[in-house]
Order: structure tokens, then C-alpha cells, then sequence
């Protein structure tokens, strides 16, 4: 392993990887960007000193704010380390934001400079106080507003080495804004030992060496791409083949043109590939690892034998890094992430209620404290509040449900929020949906625990549904599931949607499904089998439990 890996934490900086790792592989390439050009590190380093220079130039000072919204390109690398090379803020923006979400981010941020790849009238519409200057990356882009415009190019061609600065392990690199499923996206303060510490247990899941390839296809403003896959590969000094965006149908095709042996998919991205029309070339490829999150048992075995590679399990978040991930001789056990990342964090398991913690083998949330300064989140941006509350009893609380085995493996449940309590049995919603994907007739769907009257504080469950071309009936699909569900997971209710509501990372909106509880348009079964008894009139849909929650909604 490279000896950039075992660096003191003194230089635990991207910057400081960079410049020597770009010493060690000079011009070979290093991100190779499809329908772009190749990036070395030897060109990266260069070009974001120049570029640093530039945002000097700019009056960009530390401690500033950079936003950036682009599709994944050797520019994209450009700025970002172009920005830690004046000691600034890298704030990366979902590239599909348009209204209020976009806004809130840049309102929140209130960014010096924003760096783009499309025309931005919408942003200069929201006349933020704090944008002072535009720079674009391919088309013209005309000032307004007192705006001054520049090309990255033109700001790039005239290096000046003493407005390049170095930062510090602690310096704040970058806001990443989370899905906002609990309310309005939070910007997570990323500082530079944070960014670093991805890179290098990422690298160690996947036992990374300079001679792998690793295959991107997630956003760059997303962690995931950003500091784990690419901050892994600079740590190592593997190569990445980057593409715009993730396309099921080309997965096998793309994996086995570029030759890549490691690849991420993250939440159902796997799923889609193993749904693809099965091949006799599915195992015509180099790939050797998939770093999957989450794996179910429904599909992980099924994966593995079809494409012949091992998949990976880790926990982490973009608050808390990599805390847990996958021992490479432990054979494949779904929802087992695997021994903890105890060199860096302490991790335990408490009551959500009281934080106290729970014996191994019992279900609880999962709680993270970093054992190394700075490799860990520094708080929500402008919410002291919301970042006490998340430390509160000094442990970060993650939301998760989770418990540990007694070799202190750590296994993941669920999201706190999506962990239904029916009948004296803990279910997973991620489980039952993993089932209920397999219906050919169900083209997406979300589980849900909903209160209603009589169940003893317990929860029942709900099935929101988009369905396929063959639109089964809800009768249907409660006969289906019966057959593959234990019966204590079996949903109660059941409804039809033309679509499910979505963050801009692509993370269902759960809360709000949760927050509607039992609808007009639910379908409930226990009030259908009454219906068929003749104790219910049969045209009712609705069970006297959600008339009990009054008007529906």
C-alpha cells in the first residue's frame, strides 16, 4: 500500500496527497473522464495552482465559499482543489436543483463565486448579497447584475505561486448538503482530515492498489464519488474512469470496456443492474468488488454467482465517515457490514430514548464518536441547534438502527423512522420493499410504519406502490406477498401512487408518507376481509382506523 496512506495526521490533506502522489505518477492518468479529457495528477496539480491563483484574483480568501454546479468533469476536480489551495469552501450543488431547493442551498451557503457548466439566470434572479463573480467552465455566459464573468480557462492562465496556500487537516474543505428527509437540506461541514479519512478506509474496503481501475458512476457533488471513490483512488494511485451518470442497461457493457476492477452502488443502483436480461458475457469483465449499501438478502447471493464478483458492505455517512465496512474473508451475509473502523471511531449501540447503551444483540441506534481531530463532521452549517442536538450526550446520533454480534460486527437494521414495530417482531421496511421489488408488476415502491387506533402503539404497515405496465390489483399483490413475507411483515395497507416523491439524491421521502398516514386512496386488507364477511359494507376502501385519525388528507 502507497506510503501516502500512513501519512501523521499532520498531513492528512487532499492538497498535501496530491502533490505527492503527482511527484510519484507524474503524467500517467489518473481520472479518466468519458467524453472528456484524461486528468493526471501531474496536470491536476498544475492546473489548480493556476486555477487557485485565478480565485485569488477573484478575492477569494480562506475561509470563502465556492459553489460549484457541474456534471462530472476533470474541470470539476480543477476547482475543487483549486478552492482547498486558497484555503476556501467547496460547496457542491446538485446539478438538477431548480426553485426553492436551489435557492435554500445557495441562500444557506451564500457562496463569493460560483463556478458553472449551464447558463444560471436563476441564480443571479435570487440576488444573493454575497455572489460577487461567475465563472464558467464551457459556454458564454453574459453578466448581469454587476456580476463579473470569466471562463475557467481565462482564469487559469496565470499561475502565481504565492497565492497558492496550503491548508490544514482542520480547515473546513467543504458543505455537502444531506437529503433533508428529516426537513430543509443541512450543510454538513467537511474538514480536510474528514475528506482524507474517506479516501483511505474506502481504500481499505476494497483492498485498493495502484493497479486497480475503479468504475464511477455517481455525481461529484455526492461523498460517495467525490472523497470516497476518487480520494481512494488518489490515496493509492489506482485509476477511475468516470461517467456522467449512472445507466443500468450499460453497467456490465461500461464495467467491461473500461476495464475497471472495483465499482460503488449505492442504494438500488445494484438492484436495477441484477433486473437487466441476464447474459452468457455477464461474466466477461475485470471486475473483482462491488461496494454495495444496502445489500439484501433478496438479491446479494443472486449478484454475486450472476456477475462473479464479491460484494462489499459499509456503514457510514457523510457526517461521520466510514465507520464499519466488510472483512475480505467473511463470506457474503446481507445487513453484516462487518468489524468496526475502531482505529478512528468509537462506535456504540443505545436506546434512542434514554442514549443508554443496549447489550449486544439488541436493536438500537447507532451512535459514532471520532477517536482523530478533524476526521469527522464539524456541525451543520448555521444550525448550532440541530448540531448539539444530533451530539447530544456526547455521542453523534446517526439515525440508524443497528446492533452488534458478539465478535463486535455491526449489523444494519434500518433507519430509526423506518424500523416498524407489528406484532412483538423489529422489521426492517428495507426488507419487505426488497421483496416486494421482485413482483414484476411493482415498478417502485415504499414501506412505511403507520399509528393507527386499537394496534397498542404499535405500528402497521403500508405499502406505497408504482406500478409496472401489468398493474396488478391490491388484492393481488397482498395474495403475492403473503406467499414470500412472514406474516407478522405482511403490509396491513396498501396504496397506489403515479410516482414516489424523492430528495435530490434520490433518497425517498419517507417522512412525508409516513406523516400521511392512512389516506382515502389506501387499501386495507383487514377491512376488505371483513367486507367479504359481510361485516363492512363492500364498497369501503378505508378502515375505521384511519376514519379514527379524522379527515383524510
Amino acid at each position: 500500500m502507497a506510503a501516502i496512506l500512513e501519512a501523521e495526521h499532520a498531513r492528512w490533506t487532499l492538497v498535501d496527497a496530491l502533490r505527492v502522489q503527482a511527484e510519484r505518477f507524474g503524467e500517467r492518468p489518473a481520472f479518466i473522464f468519458e467524453g472528456d479529457s484524461d486528468l493526471s495528477l501531474s496536470r491536476l496539480d498544475r492546473e489548480s495552482d493556476a486555477c487557485a491563483a485565478g480565485l485569488a484574483r477573484l478575492g477569494v480568501s480562506p475561509g470563502d465559499r465556492v459553489a460549484i454546479m457541474a456534471e462530472n468533469s476533470a474541470a470539476f476536480l480543477i476547482v475543487f482543489w483549486a478552492v482547498q489551495k486558497r484555503r476556501a469552501i467547496l460547496v457542491p450543488i446538485n446539478s438538477e436543483l431548480k426553485g426553492d431547493l436551489l435557492a435554500h442551498q445557495l441562500r444557506d451557503s451564500l457562496p463569493k463565486v460560483i463556478v458553472a457548466d449551464r447558463d444560471i439566470g436563476e441564480v443571479v434572479a435570487l440576488g444573493l448579497e454575497s455572489l460577487e463573480a461567475v465563472i464558467v467552465t464551457k459556454s458564454a455566459f453574459a453578466s448581469a447584475n454587476g456580476l463579473r464573468s470569466v471562463s475557467l480557462d481565462e482564469l487559469c492562465n496565470e499561475p502565481q505561486a504565492e497565492l497558492v496556500l496550503s491548508p490544514t487537516p482542520e480547515d473546513i474543505c467543504l458543505i455537502l448538503y444531506t437529503s433533508g428527509t428529516s426537513g430543509r437540506s443541512k450543510g454538513v461541514l467537511i474538514p480536510e482530515a474528514h475528506a482524507y479519512l474517506f479516501g483511505l478506509l474506502q481504500s481499505r474496503a476494497l483492498t485498493l492498489t495502484s493497479d486497480d481501475r475503479f468504475f464511477v458512476a455517481l455525481p461529484l457533488f455526492h461523498v460517495n464519488a467525490l472523497l470516497m471513490s476518487l480520494g481512494a483512488c488518489l490515496l493509492v494511485g489506482a485509476q477511475a474512469y468516470v461517467v456522467s451518470k449512472f445507466s443500468a442497461s450499460r453497467w456490465v457493457q461500461q464495467i467491461r470496456e473500461c476495464s475497471a476492477t472495483v465499482t460503488n452502488c449505492l442504494g438500488i443502483m445494484a438492484e436495477f443492474v441484477l433486473r437487466q436480461p441476464a447474459s452468457g458475457t455477464d461474466r466477461n469483465h475485470n471486475l473483482r468488488a462491488v461496494m454495495a449499501v444496502p445489500v439484501s438478502a433478496q438479491w446479494g447471493s443472486a449478484f454475486e454467482a450472476r456477475f462473479g464478483v464479491r460484494l462489499v458492505q459499509i456503514y457510514g455517512m457523510t457526517e461521520c465517515n466510514i465507520v464499519s465496512f466488510s472483512d475480505p474473508g467473511d463470506p457474503l451475509e446481507p445487513g453484516c457490514i462487518g468489524p468496526l473502523a475502531d482505529e478512528f471511531f468509537e462506535v456504540g449501540i443505545i436506546d434512542p430514548d434514554t442514549d443508554r447503551p443496549v447489550p449486544n444483540g439488541a436493536v438500537g441506534e447507532i451512535a459514532v464518536r471520532p477517536k482523530v481531530a478533524s476526521a469527522f463532521m464539524q456541525g451543520y452549517l448555521g444550525l448550532p441547534e440541530v448540531t448539539v442536538h444530533a451530539w447530544r450526550n456526547l455521542w453523534f446520533h446517526t439515525g440508524d438502527a443497528g446492533w452488534l454480534d458478539a465478535s463486535s460486527r455491526l449489523h444494519f437494521v434500518d433507519r430509526i423512522g423506518d424500523f416498524i414495530r407489528r406484532r412483538g417482531e423489529n422489521i426492517s421496511s428495507f426488507e419487505i420493499e426488497a421483496v416486494l421489488a421482485t413482483h414484476p408488476g411493482i415498478a417502485e415502491c415504499a414501506v412505511v410504519g403507520v399509528r393507527v387506533e386499537g394496534a397498542g402503539g404499535e405500528d402497521e404497515i403500508k405499502a406505497v406502490v408504482v406500478r409496472a405496465d401489468a398493474r396488478p390489483t391490491h388484492a393481488e399483490l397482498l395474495e403475492w406477498a403473503v406467499l414470500r413475507l412472514p406474516r407478522y411483515a405482511v403490509p396491513r395497507f396498501w396504496e397506489f401512487v403515479d410516482a414516489l416523491e424523492k430528495t435530490p439524491t434520490g433518497k425517498i421521502k419517507k417522512k412525508e408518507l409516513r406523516n400521511q398516514g392512512v389516506t382515502a386512496r389506501a387499501w386495507d386488507r383487514e377491512t376488505q376481509q371483513k367486507s367479504r364477511n359481510g361485516s363492512v359494507g363492500s364498497g369501503s376502501l378505508v378502515s375505521q382506523a384511519a376514519s379514527a385519525k379524522g379527515p383524510a388528507k
